[in-house]
């Protein structure tokens, strides 16, 4: 029977940094650990040197494999640079994981053409730059996952306001399946988590203005609009991607996967 070991694979997880001065992990953080607690060797990446090797300290310690690096999602010959080293050291790239994501707030009159242009440079053309550089590795060495992460404001409308972020999320979602129908001869499988509601250390940056009383509330409120009465957490988006990236999802590919306690239904 196919498991969700990982040994002797290499991970390479976009926006895997780690999020401490916010407290907790974030998804990103959380599917690193993941995988290397799999067996893999993974290539921890943010655009912050302090918080890539945050989290590759934490595998270390935990008697991991893991290597920090430092990428701009927006700059393509950063991310050739990064994919040309990681296929140097470790020969390949088994899963990719993408797990950079911005907001900016606004509807369609609201919204700046630089908020606009900024969101979907880091959601999408990150995406898109990072599989342009890493298919070619995979394909050389026979194959691989890669694990996109969306949202379900990418499926549904919501009363937040960020129509850059919906929109970015739902072409990443069609990018990926176009991906996954041109990549499957190539044995390359190409998935999205989309998580819902979640209780992360980004959605707590969003209210990071108001009191702990005020802020309590708020989670609660989120707690109660989930169908199962809570929130998801960075662990539930992070065993998905697990499932998607090992060999327990071999024969799946271009699948969105809610992880949403039935939020989108």
């Amino acid at each position: 029977m196919r498991g969700d070991r990982l040994d002797g694979r290499v991970a390479l997880v976009i926006g895997g940094g780690s999020s401490a001065a916010v407290g907790g992990p974030s998804n990103g953080q959380a599917a690193a650990l993941t995988y290397a607690r799999h067996g893999a060797t993974v290539v921890v990446v943010d655009r912050h040197a302090a918080a890539a090797e945050a989290t590759a300290r934490d595998i270390v310690a935990e008697g991991g494999r893991a290597v920090a690096a430092v990428a701009d999602v927006r700059d393509g010959a950063s991310i050739a640079a990064l994919v040309d080293t990681v296929a140097r050291d470790h020969g390949r790239i088994d899963v990719l994981h993408n797990n950079v994501g911005i907001e900016a707030p606004g509807d369609v009159v609201e919204t700046t053409e630089e908020d606009w242009d900024l969101v979907h440079d880091v959601n999408l053309k990150g995406v898109f730059l990072t599989c342009k550089a890493a298919v070619p590795v995979m394909r050389a060495g026979g194959g691989g996952a890669i694990v996109n992460i969306s949202s379900t404001a990418s499926l549904r409308w919501s009363p937040a306001r960020f129509l850059a972020y919906n929109s970015s999320k739902a072409a990443l979602n069609h990018m990926s399946r176009i991906m996954a129908r041109q990549l499957a001869p190539d044995r390359i499988r190409v998935n999205v988590v989309v998580p819902g509601m979640m209780d992360t250390p980004h959605i707590r940056t969003l209210y990071r203005d108001m009191t702990p009383e005020e802020l309590a509330a708020k989670l609660a409120e989120r707690d109660a609009a989930c169908p199962m009465g809570r929130q998801g957490t960075c662990w539930d988006v992070a065993a998905a991607s697990l499932f998607l990236a090992s060999d327990a999802a071999s024969y799946v590919t271009g699948v969105l996967l809610p992880v949403d306690g039935g939020l989108s239904i």
